[in-house]
């Protein structure tokens, strides 16, 4: 098995799976469950950290996977990619200013930060997944 081959599923996972914990930490602050929300949102920055990781390594070993889809989908595709792409790298700055206002208890900065950062980061994360299965899944070639 090549392991390069696989790292666009585990890249889709991660994201899923980031997607939830941040929906997760989203809900248990709205219940006041601090404690559990930091645990949470730290877990949700491991997983997409891992996840870079695994991109990065894919896009340096990896093949070019181009998008077979024609008509409407080809639009609906694209226009995911070109928000994904911009939003998820323009992401990592903020995404680690709201962890430090976090870890740090500057919970003021923290809750103004996140009402950018969360959503962002969310569609980053679902949009990633989405990308993931119009290429590799439905119209892969």
């Amino acid at each position: 098995m090549d392991l390069v081959a696989v790292l666009p599923a585990v890249d889709a996972t991660l994201n899923f799976v980031a997607f939830c914990l941040l929906m997760l930490g989203y809900r248990q602050v709205k219940a006041g469950e601090v404690k559990k929300h930091k645990k949470t949102m730290l877990m949700a920055l491991t997983v997409s950290a891992l996840f870079l990781i695994c991109y990065l390594t894919y896009h340096a070993l990896g093949e070019e996977k181009k998008f077979s889809g024609e008509g409407f989908i080809r639009n609906i595709y694209f226009f995911i990619l070109i928000t994904h792409i911009p939003l998820a790298a323009l992401m990592v700055p903020p995404i680690l200013f709201l962890a430090h206002a976090g870890i740090t208890e500057r919970i003021e900065r923290h809750k103004k930060l996140a009402k950018f950062v969360l959503p962002v980061w969310m569609y980053v994360s679902v949009t990633g997944v989405l990308i993931y299965l119009l290429l590799h899944v439905l119209y892969g070639e």
